[in-house]
C-alpha cells in the first residue's frame, strides 16, 4: 500500500457499506476519483503523489459489488452521486472537485449535474458517451472486444453475463502480460507501450481486487453505462473538462468530442498522441485544472 493512503468504510442509510481509499494530502483539496471499469478503490502511486504535492486530498472508492462495497443491484448511474453525497458526508467534506476515467467518467458527470451544492468542477477523462447517443456512432473506432461485448449484452443477455463470468475467472489468475494480450484489440500502438512497468501492474491488481468478491459489480456497472443514466448532461452548469486520445481505441475518441459538444460550457483537450491508458500520464493536468476552480 501507498504511504499516506487510508482505508475506510462508510456505511449508507439503506445499509449498504462503501470501501473508500484516501490519499494524498490527507487535509488538502478533496478531489473524487471514479475509476474505471472493472473498478475498485485503489489509487495509482503517481496520482497520489501529484496529488499530495498539489495540497489535494484524492478519495476513490469500490462502486457497488466492487472490491469490499455492497451490491447494489439495477442501480444507474445517477445512483452514484448519492453515493458520493453520502461519503462526503461521512469525511466532513462540504465541496470537492470530482474527475472519472473510462466508465468512472459518466459518474463524474452525475456528480457535477445531481450535485451542484457539493461539486465545483468536473473532469472526464476517456470517458464512454451515453448509449444511443443521437449523432453518434457508438462503435466508430472502437476495439473488436468491446464491440463484440456490447452486441452480445443486448443480443443474449444470459450469454453476455456468463462471458463476463469467465473473463473474471480468467483476469483473477492473469499475469499484466496475459491482461495485455487478452485486450490487444483495443490497444492502440501508443496504449501498448503505456500497459507496462508500474502502471500495468497497478491496473491489473486494482482490477483483480475490485473482481474478487464476484462479477456483480462489473455487470452491474455495463448495464448502468448502456441504460439511461437518469440524468440530463444539458443540466449541468459547473464547469467540466474532456480529457479524451485520438488513439483510443477502448472509447473512441468520438464519445469525448461529443460530451464536449453536448455539455454547456465544456472545454475540451482532444490529444492526438493519446490513446486510453496514456492519458493516466496527465493526471496531473486534471488535478490542476479541478483545483483551479475552486
Amino acid at each position: 500500500m501507498e504511504a499516506n493512503v487510508e482505508t475506510r468504510t462508510i456505511v449508507l442509510a439503506d445499509g449498504r457499506e462503501l470501501c473508500v481509499e484516501v490519499g494524498g494530502d490527507l487535509s488538502g483539496t478533496p478531489i473524487v476519483v471514479h475509476g474505471g471499469t472493472p473498478n475498485s478503490r485503489h489509487l495509482f502511486g503517481p496520482s497520489i503523489a501529484d496529488a499530495r504535492a498539489r495540497g489535494a486530498t484524492l478519495i476513490c472508492y469500490d462502486r457497488p459489488g466492487y472490491g469490499r462495497s455492497t451490491p447494489h443491484k439495477g442501480h444507474s448511474v445517477a445512483d452514484g452521486a448519492a453515493d458520493v453525497r453520502a461519503i462526503a458526508e461521512s469525511l466532513g467534506i462540504e465541496r470537492l472537485a470530482t474527475w472519472g476515467v473510462s466508465g468512472g467518467g459518466p459518474y463524474a458527470l452525475a456528480c457535477a449535474a445531481l450535485l451542484p451544492d457539493l461539486v465545483v468542477a468536473a473532469a472526464a477523462v476517456a470517458s464512454i458517451a451515453p448509449w444511443a447517443a443521437p449523432e453518434l456512432d457508438y462503435f466508430d473506432g472502437m476495439g473488436e472486444l468491446n464491440v463484440e461485448d456490447i452486441h452480445l449484452y443486448f443480443s443474449d443477455p444470459d450469454a453476455a453475463r456468463k462471458k463476463g463470468q469467465q473473463e473474471r475467472e480468467q483476469y483473477l489468475a492473469a499475469t499484466p502480460e496475459q491482461v495485455a494480450s487478452a485486450m490487444s484489440t483495443l490497444l492502440s500502438p501508443v496504449d501498448a507501450a503505456a500497459l507496462t512497468g508500474d502502471l500495468a501492474n497497478w491496473l491489473v491488481w486494482a482490477m483483480q481486487d475490485g473482481l474478487v468478491p464476484g462479477d456483480e459489480g462489473w455487470w452491474d456497472d455495463g448495464v448502468a453505462h448502456l441504460a439511461p443514466w437518469g440524468f440530463d448532461l444539458s443540466a449541468i452548469r459547473v464547469p467540466v473538462k474532456v480529457w479524451h486520445g485520438r488513439q483510443d481505441r477502448f472509447v473512441p475518441v468520438s464519445h469525448g468530442i461529443w460530451l464536449g459538444e453536448h455539455i454547456p460550457g465544456a472545454e475540451t483537450d482532444i490529444s492526438g498522441e493519446d490513446g486510453h491508458l496514456s492519458l493516466i500520464g496527465r493526471i496531473g493536468e486534471v488535478h490542476a485544472w479541478l483545483l483551479g476552480r475552486f
